[in-house]
């Protein structure tokens, strides 16, 4: 089984017939109407498989109906949980364009092979986003710019960034 993704998140349960009202974690158009199946996994970890049966947009969420809940109390017991995939039907971005999960846990290094840490959170500011490095007790701000990131292998989950571009953001956790 491959790995999963979140796309979405269970906010409460919706109508008469266990539906939930779902916020989506996901910017690709089309992503919930083309849904069929999806694992919820509960904030305890928990995992079920499930059909989805109908969905439909409902101003900035989806109301989701799935096969796993049938009243509004099985459905509410939900709230919190997320709705993932299989990483392989996500699809495949342009060249130099990645997903949140594919960065998030990469090493990060300087040009010279000095490890810094491990990506753990991206920021999203209105130009670019940064990315929070954190390892030996130090965090790291890393502007997620071409001139910052001397390169990225995401097959082998390193990055490799121009530390020169970043001393000023440096600052003890």
């Amino acid at each position: 089984m491959s790995d999963l993704v979140a796309i979405g998140q269970i906010v409460k349960s919706f109508g008469v017939k266990g539906d939930v009202r779902v916020k989506s974690l996901s910017d690709v158009p089309g992503r919930f109407e083309g849904l069929r199946e999806v694992t919820i996994e509960t904030p305890s970890g928990k995992t079920i498989e499930t059909v989805v049966s109908r969905v439909r947009k409902d101003l900035d969420s989806y109301v989701v109906g799935l096969e796993a809940f049938s009243t509004p109390e099985e459905a509410a017991s939900f709230r919190g949980s997320l709705l993932k995939i299989p990483e392989d039907r996500v699809p495949a971005l342009p060249d130099g364009q990645y997903y949140e999960f594919q960065l998030i846990g990469m090493s990060v290094k300087d040009e010279q092979g000095q490890p810094l840490g491990t990506l753990e959170d991206i920021m999203e500011t209105g130009s670019h986003p940064v990315f929070v490095v954190r390892g030996s007790g130090r965090e790291w701000l890393v502007p997620g710019r071409q001139a910052v990131i001397a390169s990225m292998n995401v097959a082998q989950r390193i990055m490799i960034v121009r530390r020169a571009d970043i001393v000023g953001d440096e600052h003890e956790v």
